[in-house]
């Protein structure tokens, strides 16, 4: 089992966390996009909610080589979408990634993504991390393995989703409307 396996299931419970609501409620998805100037229908949103919960779901029991592969450009068009929301200037309020409107992009979902996609690359390259695998070979049944990634996961959530609005301001630093990116405007 690679040193990955953590990290990696992780970032494939991220996968099905964020894509589950966006099922249910594509709108701020569907708006962070059209800020951006992409144009996307709300079918093509919950079908790429739908893919992602199946990405994650197949990362978290099988942990081989193509869900290391997939789950890793999940991970890149995350980050595409958010450097593409900041070079653009898009004042985004949501970039849409749990399907509500109070998960601003910022640069720390940049290194989140960033984290799972070495995680998944290095799953890619030494597969074997599905849950399965790792419970049938951690200590006490996997339990404390699981709790790990269960919390880990949810620190993950947290960096993502609240973190950002605890900055004074609230922007989290996100994007060219911020402070670190002087002498640009946010476009409208």
């Amino acid at each position: 089992m690679t040193p990955a396996a953590g990290p990696f299931a992780v970032a494939a419970a991220l996968l099905v966390l964020a894509g589950a609501p966006k099922i249910a409620r594509p709108r701020d998805t569907v708006n962070a996009l059209h800020a951006v100037g992409i144009p996307a229908p709300v079918v093509s949103v919950r079908v790429a909610a739908f893919a992602e919960v199946a990405i994650g779901a197949d990362a978290l029991v099988n942990g081989n080589r193509p869900s290391g592969v997939f789950v890793a450009l999940a991970y890149a068009l995350f980050t595409a979408f958010v450097l593409l929301a900041f070079r653009r200037g898009a004042p985004l309020t949501s970039c849409g990634c749990f399907g509500r409107p109070d998960t601003p992009p910022t640069w720390i979902h940049v290194a989140v993504n960033a984290a799972a996609i070495a995680a998944a690359a290095a799953v890619a390259a030494d597969p074997g991390a599905g849950l399965p695998d790792a419970f049938r070979r951690q200590p006490y049944g996997g339990v404390p393995y699981g709790l790990l990634v269960v919390c880990g996961t949810a620190l993950a959530y947290l960096a993502l989703s609240t973190l950002p609005r605890l900055r004074p301001g609230g922007d989290g630093g996100s994007g060219p409307s911020s402070e670190r990116w002087p002498g640009r405007r946010a476009r409208v």
